[in-house]
């Protein structure tokens, strides 16, 4: 069951297309709360909305925001766009969108005709904070280069909450994102990833595309209990669809928790496990001692038989981000703090850039 409070709308901290971030008087305090007005309805100030609180109130990694479910005392909204596909679909929010396989889209002949990535590298990470140094350590290299960010529904279903995408448009990095499965927002909806990586290639066009899942993760401290597990069924869909698949490794030598040190056991797992395909493992390159402990991960995991495991610079993707002027974090923790984790996000993006070479 969901936590459920009432509350007014005391200002409008900000928007941009797809959600505007509010103010609120909630239970005698002031808190924050995301409104996305294309699903619930537009808001203002003096409004009374109805709150999902339940995030908050276990202090899960929502950002310290509710989220708005209802304006006032409910409204009749009649949606404006065109679409027949469901997503959210058997819930109170089940919503309609335009898929871009669907027989009355543009792109259904296109759809149709395409089953093959035509060899477009695609680069696979776990996390969405590793999108943003993969992008521009690939535009580093490929500066003319179309890259594509298709996300999956791991973690955050609408894109619009999504600050790292909205820099990376901004900032023309991009030529386009896909939500597939259940996410939702991008500016093409898919039914599955599949089909998303298919109209990455041969809708927008793209020479090379980023998938990761939206902002945040589920994790248990499990071995299977966790969404960037999906790295691994991923991996494999793209090889099977004739591209060429980069695993992305989480890597950290700052975080605390011994099962995240040096490579996440859930790259480990989904890599040396539950992948069933050959694919590459970038691997950036580190100081000595961190290396070593990486190649004994990769070794005693199977990883090192079952794929092709390539070392690569990851610095340039770090000087493009100074010179885009762009400072991502994870978990909190910038460059600076946990270098080793944009270094490998760096080294993916640039070597799959690489890939886009016609002498490779």
């Amino acid at each position: 069951m969901i936590q459920i409070r009432r509350g007014r709308v005391l200002g409008i901290l900000g928007e941009r297309p797809g959600i505007k971030f509010l103010k609120v008087e909630v239970e005698g305090g002031e808190a924050k709360a995301i409104s996305y007005d294309w699903l619930t309805g537009p808001v203002k100030v003096g409004d009374w909305v109805t709150l999902n609180t339940t995030a908050v109130h276990l202090r899960l990694g929502t950002g310290g925001w509710h989220f708005v479910i209802q304006v006032g005392e409910g409204q009749e909204l009649d949606p404006k766009t065109p679409g027949h596909i469901m997503k959210l679909r058997y819930t109170p929010l089940q919503i309609k969108v335009p898929s871009v396989e669907e027989p009355a889209s543009p792109y259904h002949r296109i759809m149709t005709q395409h089953q093959d990535l035509d060899g477009m590298p695609v680069v696979v990470g776990t996390l969405h904070s590793q999108l943003l140094p993969a992008a521009a350590a690939a535009r580093k290299v490929q500066p003319q280069a179309r890259i594509a960010y298709v996300m999956t529904d791991g973690a955050c279903l609408p894109a619009p909450f999504s600050d790292t995408l909205s820099h990376l448009q901004k900032r023309g990095l991009l030529c386009g994102s896909i939500t597939v499965g259940h996410a939702f927002g991008g500016d093409l909806e898919a039914v599955s990833i599949y089909s998303g990586l298919i109209a990455a290639r041969w809708v927008l066009k793209a020479d090379l595309t980023i998938v990761t899942m939206g902002p945040g993760t589920v994790g248990t401290a499990t071995p299977l209990g966790s969404t960037s597990l999906e790295q691994g069924p991923i991996l494999d869909g793209v090889s099977a669809l004739g591209g060429r698949g980069i695993a992305l490794l989480r890597i950290s030598f700052a975080d605390e928790r011994p099962r995240h040190r040096g490579v996440s056991h859930h790259c480990l797992t989904a890599l040396g496990t539950l992948t069933q395909l050959p694919t590459t493992v970038v691997v950036p390159k580190l100081p000595r001692a961190m290396q070593e402990y990486i190649a004994d991960q990769l070794k005693l995991s199977r990883i090192a038989a079952k794929h092709q495991v390539v070392e690569w610079d990851g610095d340039p993707g770090l000087e493009a981000l100074r010179a885009y002027d762009l400072q991502p974090t994870t978990m909190g923790r910038g460059i600076d703090e946990d270098r080793e984790f944009f270094l490998s996000a760096c080294a993916a993006g640039s070597y799959a850039a690489h890939c886009l070479d016609p002498k490779e």
